[in-house]
């Protein structure tokens, strides 16, 4: 018999998990461009491991072992809500340019201007990269 507390099945608890780790290895797999390092919510070094291609493919590699703390604190960080942040960002990620994120945030007018423009001619793009946990977790907390 199991405490009252203890919660035997770490699956049975979904409901908290914005950032689930099975997806972060995936965007891991781009690692060296930093995908997962923006997916958990830290622009910056995502920025140093595009730049340096996950300084030089050894903290590619070291990210390996850390993915399960960045997926905890992203799911600390960045509550859920009725817009799914994986969903979202796989969204971002392949058709980003085309504003598709966008229209499934609810941003009709931006996602139509990117659909246009190419988002924004990849600056609306980069910037969604560097900024779309922190506008999805507005919108679930406002909208």
């Amino acid at each position: 018999m199991t405490a009252p507390n203890a919660n035997p099945d770490p699956f049975s608890n979904q409901a908290n998990v914005s950032h689930p780790v099975l997806v972060g290895y995936l965007f891991w797999i781009l690692g060296f461009i930093g995908a997962h390092r923006f997916y958990f919510g830290k622009p910056l070094t995502g920025i140093l491991w595009l730049l340096t291609g996950g300084i030089f493919l050894i903290g590619w590699i070291v990210d390996a072992f850390f993915i399960p703390t960045m997926a905890e604190q992203a799911n600390q960080r960045y509550p859920n809500g009725h817009i799914d942040y994986t969903v979202t960002w796989v969204l971002l990620t392949f058709l980003g340019l085309f504003g598709i994120h966008r229209f499934y945030m609810g941003k009709i007018v931006t996602g139509v201007i990117y659909l246009l423009s190419g988002g924004l001619f990849g600056i609306g793009y980069a910037y969604d990269v560097c900024t779309l946990n922190e506008q999805v977790e507005e919108l679930n907390r406002f909208g």
